[in-house]
């Protein structure tokens, strides 16, 4: 069993009080993720309000999220902050699409995906080599 809980380190929280989800909304916000994912894996959602493809992602990016313990994750609203969504593209040399979610360790994307990719068990799976396994004796 792989447990993501008590692996992270616990940022300031923003935007979403009971999860660990920062807004991104300028490119300085991308750079704090940046710098952050150099101890730790960091996770950014592309988000499109105009999308139901996205409010579905969104659903489960967020129950995900919920139960990720002290992961760092982003989101960035593509329509309303269309400038650093094309800077997360360029910077981490991934295509753009929304719905989209994208792994980053170490300053660059490790893992991405898109559209209906976007599931629980993939996120699961995409972090998996970051988690420490759980010892069933505790």
């Amino acid at each position: 069993m792989i447990s993501l809980l008590g692996k992270f380190t616990s940022p300031r929280r923003i935007c979403y009080p009971e999860i660990m989800v920062i807004q991104i909304r300028q490119d300085r916000d991308l750079e704090q993720l940046l710098e952050k994912s150099k101890t730790n894996p960091v996770l950014i959602f592309k988000h499109s309000t105009q999308c139901s493809i996205s409010g579905q992602a969104y659903d489960e990016f967020r129950e995900f999220a919920e139960s990720a313990g002290e992961l760092i994750c982003g989101v960035v609203s593509v329509i309303e902050d269309r400038a650093v969504s094309s800077s997360i593209a360029e910077r981490l040399n991934v295509r753009h699409e929304t719905p989209q979610v994208i792994v980053i360790k170490d300053g660059r994307a490790t893992w991405h995906a898109s559209h209906w990719s976007i599931t629980i068990d993939s996120l699961i799976a995409a972090l998996r080599p970051y988690a420490q396994p759980v010892d069933p004796r505790n």
